[in-house]
């Protein structure tokens, strides 16, 4: 109980902090205003009258919009990204709380950590964990709303198509996951699963109640396959937009390598997760050789923490790739013929900066929600940062409560596989999205 006071007591301030100086210090809001990021403005309708040649509103004349030739000779001016700015962006309210909750849970973790460092393993439930559940059902919440954006409106009928679509085929690859062999795949669900039910079995019998089993091996990973299903889904886009800003950026980046590697290498990295879940390549090579198994779940856990924290360094400069791509749109416009009005001009750039906050968080919503989730997966499956077991693993209960049921193994089935699927979504989506801009991309 020394344990879980000394959380409630890290809870508590860490709570407390998020609320108090959440409003005033906001390192959500210092990603977008701080770190450099310029915005292109639109062109007044003086500017584009005097250009174009245009003659200026006469008294007495009701509409403000005019025509000008495609092809003018314009320049954008920029300006840097301010508060002033962000503050009245779409979805800027969810970006910067689930950035800022998501910091602020991360202390929560790293200080309970640390507790558990002087203090020893105990057998209590960790508050932490709650946290890192309530920044994966945030990123969970919030792709979910993005995604249904594309379901309203008669406009939206391709992102619908492709939202589909892509359900329909991440459930077809979760199905064949889910059937093969655990000496290929390594997953864990096989002894999850036999874990819950022997549990199950006993719980329900110390109740008094016959029972054959709670739930068929199918059901349950009929389940599981719906669950992948919805994940990719959600990705779609994210991995979409990703691509695109990925290719851009590696465009303006073309006299510093380093950054380049850097940026091919975050792009690669979420596929070496997934390498890394197969047993044949990775667990039977490096870990009977050169480490135990406790500490080749720890080399994996630190690998994605390393991931995740190396895309989190380059947003920026995926955010200043998007941004660039008003210039971008000017400038592919100069080449059509023909004539457009002043404010579908002034939309086309405008609208740029207006999703900046959408974009933000469908690069930032499946990394936290990876993260959060490895996170679940090293404390609930008893996993340790230094490679060494766990002498008291955490299951949360007494010897006939729930514990019996959801035991360390089934947390380590679920959260493990949830953790691999994410990973590979992430990837998988990205890769569709190079794909696509290879074919159909524009602007």
């Amino acid at each position: 109980m020394a344990v879980l006071g000394a959380q409630l007591v890290i809870t508590m301030a860490v709570a407390s902090v998020l609320q108090k100086l959440g409003p005033h210090y906001s390192l959500g809001r210092w990603l977008l205003c701080s770190t450099g990021l310029v915005r292109f403005l639109y062109p007044t309708d003086q500017e584009l009258r005097g250009l174009a040649g245009v003659p200026k509103k006469k008294k007495g004349e009701s509409s403000d919009t005019f025509h000008v030739p495609r092809n003018l000779d314009l320049q954008l001016e920029k300006a840097p990204v301010c508060a002033l700015d962000v503050v009245h962006l779409r979805y800027y309210s969810e970006y910067q709380w689930l950035f800022d909750f998501a910091i602020h849970a991360g202390f929560v973790v790293i200080l309970s950590e640390v507790v558990q460092l002087f203090t020893g393993p105990q057998d209590e439930a960790r508050l932490s964990v709650l946290w890192c559940l309530l920044v994966v059902a945030f990123a969970f919440k919030i792709l979910a709303q993005l995604a249904l954006q594309y379901f309203k409106g008669e406009e939206s009928l391709g992102e619908r198509s492709i939202c589909i679509v892509a359900a329909s085929a991440y459930l077809l690859v979760a199905m064949v996951v889910l059937i093969l062999d655990e000496k290929r795949l390594e997953l864990g669900l096989e002894k999850a699963y036999t874990s819950f039910q022997s549990g199950a079995s006993q719980w329900l019998s110390y109740q008094g109640m016959e029972t054959q089993g709670p739930a068929s091996k199918l059901i349950l990973k009929l389940c599981l396959a719906l669950w992948c299903s919805v994940i990719g889904a959600l990705y779609i886009f994210p991995g979409l937009r990703m691509a695109k800003m990925h290719k851009d950026s590696l465009k303006y980046c073309e006299e510093r390598p380093i950054l380049r590697a850097l940026m091919n290498f975050s792009f690669i990295a979420p596929f070496i997760l997934v390498v890394l879940w197969i047993r044949p390549i990775c667990r039977d090579i490096l870990a009977p050789k050169h480490l135990s198994e406790a500490a080749f779940e720890s080399f994996r856990l630190w690998c994605i923490m390393a991931a995740v924290a190396l895309r989190v360094a380059l947003m920026p400069i995926y955010l200043q790739a998007y941004l660039n791509m008003a210039h971008l749109r000017l400038e592919e416009q100069k080449k059509e013929a023909g004539r457009i009005t002043n404010k579908e001009l002034q939309q086309k750039v405008a609208a740029v900066f207006y999703y900046l906050c959408v974009v933000a968080l469908q690069y930032l919503a499946p990394i936290l929600l990876i993260l959060f989730t490895s996170l679940v997966y090293k404390t609930l499956g008893g996993l340790s940062w230094t490679g060494v077991d766990p002498e008291c693993p955490i299951t949360g209960g007494g010897s006939e409560g729930l514990s019996m049921i959801f035991t360390t193994d089934v947390f380590r089935g679920l959260f493990g596989f949830a953790t691999w699927w994410c990973i590979f979504t992430w990837f998988s989506s990205v890769c569709l999205g190079v794909a696509y801009q290879s074919y159909f991309g524009r602007i």
